[in-house]
């Protein structure tokens, strides 16, 4: 992966469930564990039909260095736009340089 093409700063958040003291209601937030450079990249249409449209709400790639621990439950915010992860690919080579992320668009709380 080239520097170059991871130009878009985006933040990689996941969903942080809490409880209030006083009443002991459950909350639902999203807390940003690390804001990292991203190269976002839309479906070509080619890709979007290969991939099974119908059953598929995948429209976004986004492809970021390496991190631990990220899994599809994380989301990808990037200024007002919300990528749901639907999945963890590593790179093929090495599988410790870059992962890429198949994405949706819009927002559905980690389900």
């Amino acid at each position: 992966m080239r520097n170059g093409k991871l130009r878009y700063r985006v933040e990689l958040q996941k969903q942080v469930a809490t409880r209030s003291p006083t009443s002991g209601a459950k909350s639902v937030t999203w807390e940003t564990v690390d804001t990292v450079w991203a190269a976002i990249e839309p479906l070509s249409v080619r890709e979007f039909i290969q991939s099974g449209a119908a059953q598929s709400a995948v429209t976004t790639r986004v492809v970021i260095r390496f991190i631990e621990g990220i899994d599809a439950s994380w989301r990808v915010v990037y200024g007002s736009r919300i990528y749901n992860i639907e999945g963890v690919l590593p790179d093929p080579k090495y599988g410790r340089h870059y992962l890429t992320l198949p994405c949706s668009d819009g927002v559905s709380d980690g389900q």
